[in-house]
């Protein structure tokens, strides 16, 4: 690479201490007899660059210890073996380029130096023969004579970074760069500039960087328990040429570093949006956001499946669901109120769709007379949420496609809505044997949103007027038939993702049908008590965030949208 190729060094990024220390390297006899304990500096300061130079293995000797010696490179033949160090070799003397690279002194808020650090996103033609800092991680490098090439990445987004033997790096400079761990952070100051060709794999396809320095903020180890390009590679791909993928135990055993590639980024930021949009579109709406206990005296909906805890001297349990709470604050006048919190769910359920503990997304209002208000509300908060995420996040879900490709999600405008006996007429008309007041499995769900979809051009629908057998006992019954309730769920793409219903704010009806279910009246005298004093009409439901993530990008199990999942058998990390 030609020496025209970089840019000479502004003088306020040029290193003046010739490799000198500042008065801020100086060790004391007397500091450190003071304190024994303190690690002896390794080297001078740069005053410029804040890095020690002839800095040994960041974790080695202190003192007097003899430091530890390089180790082996791993086979380069071996499958999984990564090419790496345990230390990086400092500069020779005799290195003209020495103050420009190295391992970087611990950060500890020491200084805060003027440079400004520009994102790899930002990395465009605008900013083409700029002199720029970055700080990113070594995704992959490839040396190639006196030459070396690295791609950066910062999040979901890379660029490909270029350090050439010249004016501004040195051969030793050129193996240094080569050298560093994948995985490792470092600080680098280049030039930006155009290239020719788009830069395939890269995010940033019409520029480079190159290399005027290069610092290490911190060491990854040389070996890495996955590799992130077997970590976002398609698994149709993988399996057609034979090329490693992750399976999904080895993933959640190493949660950092899969978090850390380009896909669980654009899945996570974009759930991020979901509850923005969530709280943005409620908020519009003048609903008001409130926070509800999680630590409860009774089972949330008179249930067995909860989580029992040490309470002092007695015991108490986690939330299924801040329903009773919700609709206390309905019945003290706040009449729109949402949650987004945790979930608690102590069920042996070991499927794609089930956590022990996820985020709920809950909504509670009073209406005026019929309980479809609610149910047009919770609606079009859901579709406001889907535009929102088309217009905000088609990075991310261009970035999540690449590995899991999947049809854009469908909605309509207004809701398709469809009665519980329609839908029931679909599954029948399809071949499926089921009584009307019998509830849907999920092979149903899953059939009935197929049938839905090649019937209406919609992955997003309602289904009312459900069974009041299958519903909860605070389900307020139809009024003209005993046997149907005002109830409703909502699916994306054949699953549910909310369920809902008209609550029964009467407490003598409210008695009568907690009895009718068997339930001990003692554990809900605190839920009944809180209608004894006028209670409006009102409704609501509760919505899984994991859950509707993984549905709207079209994936194949929660798990991959939760980030630190919780399921029967896993309770780490």
């Amino acid at each position: 690479m030609s020496r025209e190729n970089f840019a000479a060094a502004t003088p306020s990024a040029t290193c003046g201490t010739g490799g000198g220390g500042s008065s801020r390297g100086t060790w004391s006899r007397s500091r450190e007899r003071s304190h024994p304990e303190a690690v002896r500096p390794r080297g001078p300061w740069c005053g410029v660059c804040g890095v020690r130079r002839g800095l040994p293995n960041p974790t080695g000797a202190a003192g007097g210890q003899k430091p530890p010696q390089e180790p082996d490179m791993p086979s380069a033949a071996g499958k999984g073996q990564e090419r790496g160090r345990e230390s990086v070799d400092p500069p020779p003397a005799d290195d003209h380029a020495k103050e420009r690279y190295g391992v970087s002194s611990m950060i500890q808020s020491q200084e805060k130096p003027e440079r400004v650090l520009v994102k790899i996103k930002d990395l465009t033609t605008e900013k083409a023969d700029e002199v720029i800092w970055v700080r990113g991680r070594i995704h992959t490098s490839r040396a190639k004579g006196k030459q070396c090439f690295l791609v950066l990445r910062q999040q979901q987004f890379n660029v490909q970074a270029l350090v050439a033997v010249g004016d501004h790096a040195s051969k030793q400079m050129v193996k240094f760069a080569a050298n560093i761990n994948k995985e490792s952070i470092v600080d680098i100051e280049g030039v930006v500039r155009k290239v020719h060709q788009k830069i395939g794999g890269c995010t940033q396809q019409d520029v480079e960087l190159h290399i005027q320095r290069i610092y290490v903020i911190s060491l990854a180890e040389p070996r890495l328990p996955l590799q992130l390009d077997d970590a976002v590679r398609p698994e149709v791909e993988g399996e057609e040429d034979g090329r490693a993928t992750v399976n999904q135990d080895t993933r959640l055993d190493n949660r950092v570093i899969d978090l850390r590639t380009s896909t669980s980024q654009a899945v996570f930021r974009l759930q991020s949006g979901i509850c923005q949009l969530f709280r943005e579109t409620l908020i519009r709406k003048g609903f008001v956001e409130i926070q509800t206990p999680k630590i409860i005296s009774a089972a949330s909906e008179g249930g067995a499946n909860v989580f029992t805890v040490s309470y002092f001297k007695s015991s108490a349990y986690l939330a299924q669901s801040p329903q009773l709470y919700k609709q206390m604050c309905i019945c003290a006048d706040f009449e729109k109120v949402f949650c987004i919190g945790p979930v608690f769910r102590a069920e042996d359920s070991n499927t794609h769709r089930h956590l022990t503990e996820f985020v709920g997304l809950d909504i509670e209002m009073s209406f005026n007379y019929h309980y479809h208000e609610v149910v047009d509300e919770i609606a079009d908060t859901l579709v406001q949420i889907f535009k929102g995420l088309q217009e905000r996040f088609q990075t991310e879900i261009q970035t999540v496609n690449k590995q899991f490709p999947c049809e854009p999600f469908k909605f309509l405008e207004p809701t398709l809505r469809l009665e519980y006996h329609e839908g029931v007429a679909m599954l029948k008309e399809a071949g499926v044997e089921m009584g009307d007041e019998e509830d849907l499995s999920t092979p149903n769900e899953k059939l009935l949103g197929r049938l839905v979809k090649e019937k209406y051009d919609t992955d997003f629908y309602i289904l009312d007027k459900y069974p009041l057998a299958v519903r909860p006992f605070y389900t307020m019954p139809d009024p003209v038939n005993p046997k149907i309730s005002n109830s409703y769920d909502m699916f994306m793409r054949g699953e549910e993702i909310l369920s809902g219903a008209q609550r029964i704010h009467d407490p003598q009806l409210l008695t009568e049908r907690a009895q009718h279910h068997g339930i001990d009246l003692e554990k809900i005298k605190a839920y009944i008590d809180s209608f004894r004093f006028g209670a409006p009409p009102h409704a609501g439901g509760g919505i899984g965030l994991e859950r509707v993530t993984m549905l709207y990008l079209g994936l194949h199990n929660v798990r991959q949208t939760s980030m630190f999942p919780r399921d029967p058998k896993r309770l780490t990390p």
